[in-house]
């Protein structure tokens, strides 16, 4: 069964939203790292049920800055966990849903992912990702 990997939240600062999630909710701050590739800085909180990721743009012209000056802070995506990344791709181009990516990409941890554009997804952006050694 697929499995709620993380929802990411954009936020316009990062240092200023962590202390919110750690100190104040309580969450566990996991870690922060740099994704040259998606040019933003997250932030991961563990949960029972998967992970809070803050996202924070890093350049002015990334698809998460455009997001961010279009919406404002608060839901970017979710992010389901598959085991079969090109089977349910292949499975959504025939039913006619946009992709963002037309083949999975892959992180620095090796994991696999794309993104179905939230035209498809009623309004949501949805991240499907694959950890290594299941493809």
């Amino acid at each position: 069964m697929p499995r709620l990997n993380h929802i990411a939240i954009v936020v316009e600062d990062l240092e200023a939203a962590v202390p919110f999630f750690r100190d104040l909710l309580g969450l566990p701050l996991k870690r922060i790292a740099e994704v040259p590739a998606e040019a933003v800085r997250v932030a991961f909180f563990p949960t029972e049920g998967g992970e809070i990721e803050l996202v924070q743009p890093t350049t002015p012209d990334s698809g998460v800055a455009r997001f961010l000056a279009r919406r404002g802070p608060g839901l970017h995506h979710l992010c389901v966990e598959v085991e079969d990344l090109e089977g349910i791709m292949g499975r959504l181009r025939e039913a006619g849903v946009p992709l963002i990516h037309e083949a999975p990409l892959v992180g620095s941890d090796g994991t696999r992912y794309a993104f179905i554009h939230p035209k498809g997804a009623f309004g949501v952006l949805i991240e499907l990702y694959e950890r290594p050694g299941r493809a």
